[in-house]
């Protein structure tokens, strides 16, 4: 096994750590990138992988005076198995110039339990496709981890935790929302703002680029706000949506005593910030005008923002909700 090793050749870096990293899982130790020497132009000519207990702690981390939280316990044990690849400009290869397989500590027991080592933690790409399969045909993240594990012969033999699964399946959705849904929605907007002149639409976005806040009304709504807007509902209830996000109903109602709907806003949350955001855009929608009461449901966030950006509307509780 180790001479094997010595005459191995890697076609790139990226390759010699996949393979000393499915070396350690199935040794039952972690890997840890370790040192590198770089040629005159800045390429990586050199990579060395060790244990990652290998080498001690820099004990004047220990000794912080300003420290905000407990040390982590010490773990390392100066551990020397490594494994050290060179490039060769010749045959443009990787070849193992260093490796030592001996370790001074004990490994994880069973080997096949080193996946429940955080850093070992990972969804190949085949059970990334399955997962996002049988999760576009419904089937439900309890059933597919199963599934999944009774494919592998048992959970021990799976390379992630029902954690990772979980939270896996959940960028997923969080994706398909950003990519799919929300491009939707801003299309629609668009799409109604060239056969609507008098439509409305305001959106906006979160630090990594996901649909954060979106508002619009149409041109009969805001012709009938103009009319029957003095009294206005303001409404946060209906979240029977499959984001389950707070959709905002601005309702009142025609000289017929019929419900009319003036404008809506599906959010990403129920605070004063986005409150504020929602009623700034809901006068910026109506040209100004603001409407003299408002009829809530006596949400404490929604009254603060009522405060601060329609201080001289009056605030009525909907009798429903007293």
């Amino acid at each position: 096994m180790v001479e094997d090793i010595w005459n191995l050749e890697f076609r790139t870096e990226d390759e010699t750590c996949q393979f000393y990293n499915a070396y350690a899982c199935w040794h039952g130790f972690v890997m840890r990138k370790d040192d590198i020497v770089r040629d005159n132009e800045g390429r990586i000519i050199c990579r060395q992988l060790v244990c990652n207990k290998e080498g001690w702690r820099n004990m004047r981390y220990l000794d912080l005076d300003d420290r905000l939280r407990e040390a982590r316990s010490l773990t390392r044990t100066k551990c020397s198995a490594r494994l050290r690849v060179k490039h060769d400009y010749g045959c443009g290869r990787w070849k193992v110039s260093y490796f030592v397989e001996s370790h001074n500590h004990d490994m994880t027991a069973p080997p096949q339990f080193v996946y429940l080592v955080s850093a070992n933690h990972r969804l190949t790409v085949i059970d990334k496709v399955q997962v996002k399969n049988l999760h576009n045909f419904g089937v439900k993240t309890c059933y597919i981890i199963g599934y999944i594990a009774f494919q592998k012969g048992g959970y021990h033999h799976a390379s992630f935790t029902r954690k990772d699964l979980y939270n896996h399946i959940d960028c997923y959705r969080r994706s398909k929302v950003k990519n799919g849904d929300a491009n939707a929605a801003i299309n629609y907007l668009i799409s109604k703002l060239n056969n609507d002149p008098l439509f409305f639409g305001k959106y906006t976005f979160t630090s990594d680029e996901g649909l954060e806040h979106i508002f619009w009304a149409d041109g009969q709504s805001i012709v009938e706000y103009h009319c029957f807007g003095d009294i206005v509902a303001f409404d946060s209830m209906y979240k029977k949506n499959k984001y389950n996000k707070p959709l905002v109903i601005f309702s009142g109602c025609n000289h017929h005593g019929q419900i009319v709907i003036f404008d809506s806003g599906l959010l990403s949350d129920e605070t004063t910030d986005t409150y504020k955001w929602l009623l700034e855009t809901f006068v910026e929608s109506m040209g100004g005008k603001s409407p003299k009461a408002l009829i809530t449901d006596g949400d404490l966030a929604m009254r603060d923002a009522i405060k601060n950006i329609l201080p001289n509307a009056t605030h009525w509780l909907c009798g429903w909700h007293l």
